[in-house]
């Protein structure tokens, strides 16, 4: 075996599922699943289930060996259990000849996470019926269809349908309960063993999604060692991400650093004698989903995050380095170190990359789809796949996420994760190059010696005889350039592999692929948010492929600079941060008719776009949590109220205490430590009965704490204290302050997003994102 080709024998395939795709959501007598419910408007996605042998031969024209699919749990058991639907079983049927025809091997997956509501209804995962209607349901398809299948995936991906489903309730069916999470994880898990039985003596495996687990250092170093409260932090997020489903499946029990943390959400009553045999019967094939790592490190006082039940204390990090569409960083080697880290742990387990893939914005041409970014993706993780065979981990398969640009959950149709684009208005498939590419990968059964040198534009218009704009002009699919012309440049095109990068666009739609981020002088206290968010965006952007220019905006003659590099189009988009003083940049710049978006929203009603969290939510829940603590008298210190934070932190707070009956006491203050703590004597000398302030900001609150120990009043007995940020400090006051948290790193994400989306020309509007109230020892 050559340092690029893969094993004789290596299976080579795509990866769909049947929500995802298949629509014909009341055909054939299919029932409603939680996924109709949850997003009842985008449900036919691709039609494959009357286009299915189109798709099948678009498989074979590909050179694909395999195929993995998902039945639908709903088409067999419209009410998920009871009679089977002969005219759903009819359909997979159908499917599985249409597959084997073309000499295509299938692999079903049984449940990819599209429950039938009717069971939800009776419990959902959280009851344990549902398990063994799973396992009457394994039954069933086993017997129609186990003569052509020869391998089934019980369950694809548990950790995201219990703790997505019902812990966070981001995906279907909802639901927000540590509790319910746990418990739908081991019914999963008991669903997968019953399943097995079930089907006999059939091959049986499963699906996890496995992510390495590390701190932002270990990134770039993985050898890096780590603190102490480091190690803790990647040991509990590795237990409840990877070993709690790999420990009781391969090894028959729980992770013990993991019971205690179950036991405090769920209890542990769910788990009965005879379960853990059940969930270790013996699998055939462990399938591994992998797209990125987990980064985290130790924060104290950070608060559980929702899809993680008890990881109190850690902090999920966003890293600068190059990422998807969706924000996910592209680390490719941690393929390498999670296959070999599973053949090390949990040996004698074959293992398959049971999906892989990339979602990119995609630009559709005349000429085709020239996703670069997609193929780069797939051929660094076959490079990192290759390198883990090497070192001896037993892995027989690489799948690709995804055949179609399809229906991406609670993201619906804006994600494009296919080697084939879908036109959702008249469901024409399309190639990309990727899949192109993918062709050649399997047809060679590895990947070429060495990295091509990619054509550039100056050799396509060499070998054309043409200019560089001329190549530019075919490119983008102008209309003006001659048949004779264009006929000749497609022909270079085609000899020399050329994928048309942005330097070729930009000739004819005049991009320069540079983004401005313009950055005002805060007010004391946002220095912390505006570097870390100009940290995030440039990364992001970065890695999306832009040029960063950063730009000063802290006297009049620089905002004129400014306006005038944006004027002469200098750049194709502005991020502007953070525009919290009173002047009229970011309205002059939306004139210039650039894309800009900003970091807050403005005083006055404007059309551009903007990124802010929900000051005025976050200000009540803070205000509610005092009510709730019993507190009588509250107090707020405002900040300046020019800033339109401010404002709606106020509104937030008044609209509280209305609910509760209740009048505001108002005190001003600027944005330091000591006007917080003139603040607080102004309200306790007009307000001795006072007994909870809620500040604008935590430096205005830790001012407000200084001031009360002064006054002889203790925090929280007598006085309890909230503020607004979590900067750093929150955490290190005596007591530790409460305080509402604003999300830098997403704040970041959305910044970058949002601008990327109006570079396309898609519509876009302003993104308000969620607050958390953290609870520490000031209440």
């Amino acid at each position: 075996m050559s340092a690029t080709s893969f094993p004789e024998g290596f299976v080579w395939g795509v990866s769909t599922s049947a929500f995802q795709i298949e629509g014909g959501t009341s055909a054939g007598g299919r029932g409603p699943s939680i996924w109709d419910v949850f997003s009842a408007d985008r449900a036919e996605a691709c039609d494959h289930y009357h286009r299915y042998p189109e798709d099948v031969r678009l498989m074979k024209d590909l050179g694909m060996a395999a195929y993995r699919f998902s039945v639908s749990w709903a088409r067999v058991f419209p009410d998920g259990s009871g009679k089977a639907n002969q005219a759903g079983l009819d359909f997979y049927d159908r499917l599985l000849d249409e597959v084997l025809g073309a000499g295509i091997t299938p692999y079903a997956t049984l449940y990819h996470w599209d429950l039938p509501q009717s069971l939800e209804d009776a419990g959902g995962w959280p009851s344990r019926d549902t398990a063994r209607h799973f396992a009457d349901y394994a039954a069933a398809v086993g017997e129609r269809l186990g003569d052509r299948v020869g391998t089934w995936f019980t369950l694809n991906e548990p950790w995201v349908s219990a703790f997505l489903g019902y812990g966070s309730g981001i995906h279907a069916p909802g639901r927000k309960s540590a509790a319910d999470a746990f418990t739908a994880a081991h019914h999963l898990m008991l669903a997968h063993g019953l399943a097995a039985q079930a089907l006999g003596d059939a091959k049986v495996g499963v699906v996890l999604n496995i992510s390495p687990v590390m701190t932002p250092g270990q990134v770039a170093d993985p050898s890096r060692p780590l603190s102490e409260e480091d190690a803790d932090a990647v040991a509990r997020i590795d237990a409840l991400a990877n070993r709690q489903f790999l420990d009781p499946m391969l090894r028959g029990a729980y992770p013990a650093d993991l019971l205690p943390v179950i036991e405090r959400a769920a209890g542990l009553d769910h788990i009965r004698d005879g379960d853990l045999e059940v969930i270790a019967r013996p699998i055939d094939l462990l399938g591994v989903n992998y797209y990125t790592p987990l980064v985290v490190q130790a924060q104290p006082s950070e608060p559980a995050d929702p899809a993680f039940p008890g990881s109190e204390g850690v902090l999920f990090c966003t890293v600068p380095t190059a990422v998807t569409a969706m924000g996910w960083p592209i680390v490719p080697g941690c393929l390498s170190r999670v296959l070999q880290h599973l053949a090390t742990e949990y040996p004698g387990t074959d293992l398959m990359v049971t999906e892989n893939g990339a979602d990119f914005v995609d630009v559709v041409t005349g000429e085709g789809i020239h996703d670069v970014e997609r193929i780069s993706f797939i051929e660094e993780h076959l490079r990192a796949l290759r390198s883990a065979i090497e070192a001896g981990a037993p892995v027989r398969g690489y799948f690709v996420w995804t055949l179609l640009d399809n229906l991406e959950w609670a993201d619906g149709y804006r994600r494009k994760f296919g080697l084939v684009h879908v036109d959702f208005a008249t469901q024409r498939r399309r190639l990309k190059d990727s899949a192109l590419w993918y062709r050649d990968v399997v047809r060679r059964n590895g990947l070429t010696d060495t990295r091509p040198k990619r054509p550039t534009l100056e050799t396509v218009a060499a070998r054309a005889r043409v200019s560089r704009a001329t190549v530019s002009r075919v490119v983008n699919g102008e209309a003006s350039v001659s048949s004779e012309v264009r006929t000749a440049v497609l022909r270079a095109v085609k000899e020399l592999g050329y994928v048309p990068n942005a330097a070729a666009r930009s000739l004819v739609t005049r991009r320069t692929n540079a983004v401005a981020l313009v950055v005002s002088v805060p007010r004391q206290g946002g220095e912390a948010l505006t570097a870390a968010v100009v940290q995030y965006v440039t990364s992001l952007l970065e890695g999306a492929g832009k040029q960063i220019t950063l730009m000063l905006a802290d006297t009049a003659e620089s905002r004129r600079r400014i306006v005038q590099h944006v004027e002469a189009r200098l750049c194709d988009g502005v991020v502007l941060l953070p525009p919290d003083r009173a002047d009229t940049l970011a309205e002059r710049l939306s004139r210039t008719g650039v894309p800009v978006v900003l970091l807050g929203k403005q005083a006055i009603a404007s059309l551009v776009p903007y990124v802010d969290v929900d000051n005025a939510g976050g200000a009540a829940a803070a205000t509610q949590h005092l009510i709730e603590r019993g507190r009588r008298r509250i107090g707020m210190i405002c900040g300046p109220m020019d800033l339109v934070a401010v404002q709606d932190r106020l509104a937030g707070h008044r609209e509280a205490l209305r609910r509760a009956g209740r009048q505001p006491l108002l005190a001003l203050a600027d944005l330091t430590r000591p006007s917080g703590a003139a603040a607080m004597r102004q309200l306790l000398g007009d307000e001795p009965a006072l007994d909870a302030v809620f500040a604008a900001t935590d430096q205005l609150a830790i001012g407000a704490l200084q001031a009360a120990r002064e006054c002889g009043r203790r925090v929280p007995e007598d006085l309890a204290v909230v503020g607004f940020d979590d900067i750093d400090a929150a955490s290190a006051t005596t007591p530790a302050l409460t305080t509402v948290r604003v999300p830098v790193a997403d704040q970041a994400l959305a910044l970058a997003r949002l601008l990327l989306s109006r570079l396309e020309g898609r519509h876009t509007t302003p993104v308000v994102l969620p607050t958390r109230l953290v609870i520490r020892e000031s209440t």
